[in-house]
């Protein structure tokens, strides 16, 4: 991937987890009741019982580069021709996205600083 498309992209963050209040209300019971079965690994990783998890977000602040999320729903709808398993995420510059961190990985992480650590190697390389 290109230097600039970092510099100047969005880091672009893809639950696979559908947007609105039902999927919202639904998913968090789910993590409660079920955790190990629930289909967002992404989502059970950053939040919590009460929001996104202040380590996470910190961590997101901290990068050098605007960081944005979309649920699945709003994912494929903004980019039908993308066909990958979710959760992931992008460097979504001039060039279109690119796939920085894939579902594999990210289900693979089994903390939180997993994650964070695949983040941020992968943005100083």
């Amino acid at each position: 991937m290109a230097e600039t498309d970092i510099e100047e992209g969005v880091l672009l963050f893809v639950y696979n987890a559908n947007s609105g209040a039902f999927s919202l209300v639904k998913d968090y019971l789910h993590q409660l009741t079920d955790p190990a079965t629930y289909e967002c690994r992404l989502c059970g990783l950053t939040y919590g019982n009460l929001g996104m998890k202040n380590e996470w977000k910190e961590f997101l602040e901290g990068l050098e580069i605007k960081v944005e999320f979309l649920h699945r729903d709003e994912f494929r709808e903004s980019n039908p021709e993308v066909h990958i398993e979710l959760p992931a995420a992008f460097i979504k510059g001039g060039k279109g996205l690119t796939l920085l961190i894939s579902a594999d990985e990210i289900n693979a992480s089994q903390i939180l600083q997993d994650l964070m650590e695949i983040v941020r190697s992968r943005m100083e390389n």
